[in-house]
């Protein structure tokens, strides 16, 4: 019975090291404030929407002849000093998506190096072969990635990085390189 009673005593002690006191876990319950991964942020009971992505051109009439007459988007408003466009916010020709072209200051690097805008349309091919038509160069015509989704990639006047893609059904899916394989297969299927 001593050795039971020892084992009660260490299991016991061991139990006590695992699980901190209930006003510990009060306290900490308090303390964190930051939202749980998966979970959006909220401020006064609304969760973070996304409203636009700024485009820093040298030019913005230039950048609008690409957003606008050869992208689509619609001029939404524009800003004007000595009649020379410094602002201008669009959308895009599907949904509600925009975004604003502002005019770079003198001697801004303009390098977007770690960011890309994304425009998803299901004919993507057809799209930038109007481009190309347009004489408009693409860097990569649409391809299947290994992702699951069908992209082109090019550069707008200021040399920011664009994608235009279709990602489908497999848009929203957890893991996107197990769609891939999928997408593979299918057409594996479909060439036989």
């Amino acid at each position: 019975m001593a050795r039971m009673s020892a084992k009660r005593k260490s299991n016991s002690r061991k139990k006590a090291k695992k699980s901190p006191p209930r006003k510990a876990k009060k306290a900490l319950r308090q303390v964190r404030k930051v939202p749980s991964p998966g979970r959006a942020a909220e401020v006064g009971g609304e969760k973070l929407t996304f409203n636009h992505a700024m485009v820093y051109a040298a030019d913005v009439r230039r950048a609008l002849g690409f957003y606008r007459d050869l992208l689509g988007f619609k001029l939404v408003d524009e800003f004007r000093h000595e009649d020379i466009p410094v602002y201008a916010r669009l959308r895009a020709p599907g949904g509600d998506g925009t975004i604003a072209l502002h005019l770079a200051g003198p001697g801004t690097p303009l390098a977007s190096d770690g960011v890309r805008l994304y425009f998803e349309i299901r004919e993507v091919d057809d799209f930038c072969r109007k481009l190309q038509a347009k004489g408009f160069y693409i860097t990569q015509m649409p391809r299947m990635m290994p992702w699951g989704w069908r992209h082109a990639y090019l550069n707008d006047p200021d040399g920011h990085e664009i994608s235009i893609f279709w990602a489908g059904e497999n848009r929203m899916k957890k893991t996107v390189m197990r769609a891939a394989k999928e997408v593979e297969q299918a057409s594996s299927a479909k060439g036989r």
